[in-house]
């Protein structure tokens, strides 16, 4: 299988605008003072590839030290693991007291910290504040978020405008007008222990005060709904009037907000025809939650009506509900680095091991490059060794001891890339697709066809008496395609893919196995349908991009309107 890094895109970012300063940007100039030290430390790549395995390990004693007569700690036997001196030694027998798990095995200990209010229990006191969480195909979970949480997704959040500055793009200027944030609704419901469950958005926005709330749009009232729909367009009622410099959400809903920003703006009489038409000064677009690949050449158009004029600033980030993990530090480069500072430690899990009973575990600085791992995190809200799904690739490893007691010199910070996630995938035939072939096989599709997509999903075709196994594919498209257009588009994607996934070629060779893929095209907005269905839309909801069943596969074309 071809395990080479994506090539750099050929698209160019457009000119960063000149927007006008004013009183608010003093705050920039606040901010910029004060990610100045750190800014400097981040640019500093010999540093991280040198100390990141002895940054990882102190991080590992904090946390276990801090636990040491919590019940975790107890069943942990976190005592005895802090007898151990030397950091590799504690690491492994900290690794024989606990095992690589998943939310479950923490289910009745939440339960606990959440429902009953028990103090003590993963985390040292009692933990106030839960995030939900839900995924498409599972039920709802809460994840402890920790006033050490809190502080670490703040100083996480401080990174990313230090790594905007080392990238050219300044704060001063943007918070010379107003930054525009696509979170989940900010309402939390309490219990009678006074502990709040709601999205993490909501748990992190009453954090935003004066002066900061003097650039933050869309405000409190609009933060507040969860009714995406109406979300949207009150967001677009008043941004509309608004500077907007700086866009952070995921790209699926930021297009539906730039769309209907646009068509207000025709409806009073101005010629927009992309988002700078209306936001000239708009620099930034922060991003995260999926693979951005899929959606570039559309948000380049929403935002510069041209699909190779890109933001003048892109930043992607990896965050989660359990923590903030990576993001983006260098210029049309789709790696993100680790923060390994920031109150985790990490894991590593070989994606063909993740349901061994005792897999092999590796740290950051002892993955090889273009293996994929299953991301496994201990962290400052309490979730310990604990399995998030995600599954990920690294592109530039640090130095650091191997599992063979060997020093192997790095070549970088740890960097790494999502290519999807370990209970998503097909193989329904002996294929082995995981999403990310999924994903490369869309966009090598869009960039050949020039066709405007939305969302997409696939699932395996069971062979009947009236069809083959094979793969059938369900993408939204802005205009209905013809038979010749979805046939090509589906050539180029299934020639994306073989040329991925040798195991795929091998099913489909010589049409004995599978058959060539089905391509089924959805107006946009069927996903959203779906998702509204559901109860899921909006926020970081979204929708799996495969999966070795039908079942969402024939939800999500159940949601389809006809064109």
């Amino acid at each position: 299988m071809n395990t080479a890094k994506p090539q750099k895109s050929n698209r160019i970012n457009a000119p960063t605008p000149n927007g006008p300063h004013s009183w608010t940007s003093l705050v920039g100039v606040a901010l910029h003072a004060r990610v100045e030290a750190r800014r400097r430390k981040l640019a500093d790549f010999d540093y991280w590839q040198k100390n990141t395995q002895s940054i990882q390990l102190k991080e590992l004693s904090k946390l276990i030290e801090t636990c040491k007569h919590t019940r975790i700690g107890q069943r942990g036997n976190f005592t005895s693991v802090l007898t151990h001196q030397e950091p590799m030694d504690r690491l492994n027998a900290f690794r024989s007291q606990l095992p690589v798990t998943d939310w479950y095995a923490f289910q009745e200990d939440i339960i606990d910290m959440r429902e009953r209010g028990i103090s003590d229990v993963l985390w040292p006191g009692k933990v106030m504040h839960f995030a939900q969480t839900s995924g498409t195909t599972a039920g709802d979970k809460y994840i402890p978020v920790t006033e050490s949480m809190m502080r670490s997704n703040y100083l996480a959040s401080l990174d990313i405008f230090a790594h905007m500055i080392n990238r050219g793009s300044h704060p001063e200027r943007i918070m010379g007008g107003r930054c525009l944030f696509l979170g989940g609704s900010t309402d939390l419901d309490y219990n009678e222990h006074g502990v709040a469950t709601g999205d993490l958005s909501g748990l992190v926005t009453p954090l935003i005060k004066w002066p900061l709330s003097m650039i933050y749009s869309p405000g409190p009232e609009i933060a507040l709904l969860d009714h995406w729909p109406s979300k949207i367009e009150a967001m677009a009622q008043l941004a509309i009037d608004q500077d907007i410099r700086f866009i952070s959400g995921m790209p699926s809903w930021a297009l539906v907000l730039i769309d209907r920003v646009i068509e207000l703006a025709n409806e009073r009489g101005i010629n927009a025809k992309c988002a700078r038409d209306v936001w000239p000064n708009l620099e930034a677009f922060v991003h995260g939650g999926v693979n951005y690949e899929p959606f570039v050449a559309r948000m380049c158009t929403a935002y510069s009506g041209d699909a190779n004029i890109d933001f003048p600033c892109r930043q992607e980030l990896y965050p989660a509900s359990e923590g903030f993990i990576a993001m983006q530090d260098q210029d049309n480069d789709p790696s993100m680095r680790l923060l390994t500072d920031n109150g985790i430690f990490y894991e590593f899990v070989p994606l063909d091991q993740i349901d061994d009973e005792d897999p092999d575990v590796f740290t950051c600085w002892q993955v090889e490059k273009g293996q994929k791992y299953v991301v496994v995190m201990t962290t400052n809200a309490g979730l310990w060794r604990y399995v998030i799904g995600d599954v990920v690739k690294f592109d530039s490893i640090p130095d650091g001891i191997q599992p063979d007691g060997t020093m192997r010199i790095g070549d970088g910070p740890a960097r790494l890339r999502i290519v999807g996630r370990h209970r998503h995938f097909i193989n329904a035939f002996g294929e082995n697709l995981i999403g990310e072939h999924i994903e490369h096989g869309i966009a090598a599709a869009v960039a050949a066809s020039g066709l405007t997509i939305g969302e997409f999903t696939a699932a395996p075709v069971y062979p009947s008496t009236n069809n083959r196994a094979g793969l059938e594919v369900a993408v939204e498209f802005e205009s209905k395609p013809t038979a010749d257009q979805l046939h090509q588009f589906a050539a180029i994607f299934d020639e994306t893919v073989k040329a991925e996934n040798v195991d795929y070629t091998t099913k489909r060779s010589e049409g004995l196995g599978m058959d060539f893929p089905t391509l089924t095209p959805m107006p946009m907005g069927t996903f959203h349908r779906w998702l509204d269905a559901k109860g899921k839309l909006g926020g970081q909801h979204k929708c799996p991009r495969c999966a070795n069943h039908r079942d969402i596969l024939g939800e999500v074309l159940g949601a389809a309107s006809a064109w």
